[in-house]
C-alpha cells in the first residue's frame, strides 16, 4: 500500500505562512494555503496544491474547505491575537487534533494551548523552515544541531537495514554517519560497546553524529 502523502493547511499567509507554504510544497506535501487577503493567496498559489481566500474565523468557511480531513492545522496570525484564538478554539471545537499556532510572546502562546493549540511557535522564517523539515522526516526521531553543519540525531532503523550487519550496512561510507550509540530492541538503555558484526533487528534505534544536510537526504532518498 502507498505512503499517505502528508496534507498540511496553512491559516494565514505572511512571511511564516508563506515561507511555510512553499517549503512544505517544495517537498512533496499537500499543502491548502488560506488567508483573507487576496493578494497574499496569490503570492503562494503557483506553489502549493490549494490557495484560497476565506475568512478562517468562520466555522463555517473552515467547513467547506474540508478543514477537519488534513493531518495538520497551521494558525500563522501572530499579528492578529483575536482572530488566533478563535480560530484556533474552532479548529479545535471541529475535532482537529494537531494544530500549530504561532504567538509573538509566551503569554500568548500560552493562552493558545489553553483554547486548543498543540504546538505554539514564535519565531518567524527560520521556525517556518524548521517545522517543515520536522514534518518531512521518516525516520529521525530527534535531531540536534551541534554547529551549522552537524547534528547529532536518533533515528530507527528502517525496514532494509533489519537482519544485515552493520559492516554490511556500510553507514559511514553510504551515508557519511557514524554511529555512536544503538538501543536494541525495545530496550532503552544505550549499547556503546557494539562490533561491525552487529545484526539490526525491528525496533532498533541508532544515535549518529554526522552533516546535517546527509542525515536529512538520508531520511529521505534511502
Amino acid at each position: 500500500m502507498a505512503k499517505k502523502t502528508l496534507q498540511v493547511a496553512i491559516l494565514g499567509l505572511g512571511i511564516f505562512g508563506s515561507t511555510l507554504s512553499e517549503t512544505l510544497a517544495e517537498n512533496g506535501v499537500e499543502v491548502l494555503a488560506v488567508d483573507i487577503d487576496p493578494v497574499c493567496v496569490e503570492r503562494v498559489s503557483d506553489e502549493v496544491t490549494r490557495a484560497v481566500v476565506a475568512d478562517i474565523t468562520d466555522k463555517e468557511q473552515l467547513l467547506e474547505l474540508g478543514i477537519t480531513e488534513f493531518d495538520v492545522v497551521i494558525v500563522s496570525l501572530s499579528k492578529h491575537f483575536e482572530e488566533s484564538v478563535l480560530c484556533t478554539m474552532i479548529l479545535k471545537e471541529l475535532g482537529v487534533t494537531d494544530i500549530i499556532a504561532k504567538a509573538r510572546t509566551r503569554r500568548k502562546g500560552l493562552i493558545l494551548e489553553k483554547v486548543g493549540a498543540t504546538r505554539v511557535v514564535n519565531s518567524e522564517k527560520d521556525m517556518a523552515h524548521r517545522i517543515a523539515k520536522s514534518l518531512l522526516r521518516h525516520d529521525i526521531l530527534d535531531l540536534i544541531n551541534l554547529d551549522e553543519e552537524h547534528s547529532v540525531a536518533e533515528i530507527k532503523a528502517p525496514a532494509a537495514w533489519i537482519g544485515k550487519t552493520i559492516d554490511k550496512l556500510n553507514i559511514r561510507s553510504a551515508y557519511d554517519m557514524n554511529i555512536i550509540g544503538i538501543y536494541h530492541g525495545s530496550d532503552e538503555n544505550m549499547y556503546l560497546n557494539f562490533n561491525a558484526d552487529y545484526v539490526v533487528v525491528e525496533n532498533d534505534r541508532f544515535l549518529v553524529i554526522g552533516n546535517t544536510r546527509s542525515i536529512e537526504k538520508w531520511d529521505r532518498v534511502k
